[in-house]
């Protein structure tokens, strides 16, 4: 893979962050007044002049962009408007507890989903494929919030076999990570389906069956790598997506993750909390994005040679 394909991917990728992250600070400035969601109503005025000059608000619009980019190059996010820590901290705090149920989720998906797209491949418009892409349609269309409250009513208040919320032990783990890893797996199935299909026709693959290679080995040897691209697609942006995608579902099991820790800063208008956690969101997609470009340099030379000959 060559120097300037990794060099204009990444530039692609550092505009992109600066983006979101302009987008992100004038939404936050022009949509209100912090001060008025966080001090009551018939509070002296004097006193909401203070705490605004305190928190910068009372300087112009591109005074206040420029320190926060300024800031927020060097990791520094602000202070927290309603506990007055460094919104840096209190997110640092809460990655641990994401990245626990991100990972796990990431590995569950996987799991589930290849060998499940794989299998439907393999038996492809037969009673087995359609049982297995009805799974995956259910999965990626069923809301997540809905499906975690049905777990919860299911394991937690019928069974008894699982705690309906909270953080600290292997079963606190599990409802959440089914809830988020049956929407991933569900989509993973499918393009994995999908790129499965294209390739178990080609020639080489009747070649490889022809010298006497197995089944498993002409699947997972020979279609499935050539198959990789559609699919390394997907498992990027998912891996991408795993911070956004667990805001609702920490709400609805009260996991101390980051996905909570957004959802109270948004209520309480905390735009040192809020714009961290967005642009670690964004930081995390991005970073899923190019490591995605790259793969696919390296899975298929056409598409760095193609991209070569776009910059002539």
């Amino acid at each position: 893979m060559n120097l300037r394909f990794v060099v204009v991917k990444a530039l692609r990728a550092v505009l992109t962050l600066w983006l979101v992250v302009t987008f992100v600070f004038v939404v936050l400035r022009v949509t209100g007044d912090p001060t008025e969601q966080l001090l009551p109503d018939d509070i002296d005025p004097g006193i909401r002049e203070y705490y605004r000059a305190a928190w910068g608000l009372d300087r112009p619009l591109w005074e206040q962009y420029l320190k926060y980019f300024q800031a927020a190059f060097h990791g520094d996010f602000g202070i927290s408007f309603r506990n007055g820590l460094p919104a840096a901290e209190l997110i640092w705090q809460r990655i641990p507890k994401t990245l626990e149920l991100g990972i796990a989720t990431f590995v569950t998906a996987l799991a589930m989903g290849i060998p499940l797209g794989v299998f439907a491949a393999l038996n492809r418009d037969r009673w087995l494929d359609r049982l297995t892409m009805s799974f995956a349609v259910f999965g990626f269309s069923m809301p997540n919030f809905f499906l975690g409250i049905l777990l919860i009513l299911l394991f937690a208040l019928h069974l008894r076999v699982l705690p309906s919320s909270g953080y600290g032990t292997v079963g606190h783990l599990v409802m959440p990570v089914i809830t988020l890893a049956t929407a991933f797996a569900g989509a993973i199935a499918r393009f994995t389906r999908s790129a499965m299909l294209e390739v178990l026709t080609r020639d080489y693959l009747r070649t490889a069956e022809a010298a006497g290679a197995g089944l498993s080995r002409r699947v997972w040897r020979h279609a499935l790598p050539n198959a990789a691209i559609p699919i390394v697609t997907i498992v990027g942006f998912s891996l991408g997506g795993m911070i956004g995608g667990a805001v609702i579902t920490e709400n609805v099991f009260a996991w101390p993750g980051v996905g909570r820790l957004l959802t109270s800063a948004v209520a309480d208008r905390d735009l040192s909390i809020v714009q961290g956690i967005v642009v670690l969101v964004a930081v995390t997609m991005v970073l899923a994005n190019l490591a995605v470009n790259l793969a696919y340099g390296w899975l298929d030379p056409r598409v760095r040679l193609g991209a070569r000959e776009r910059s002539r």
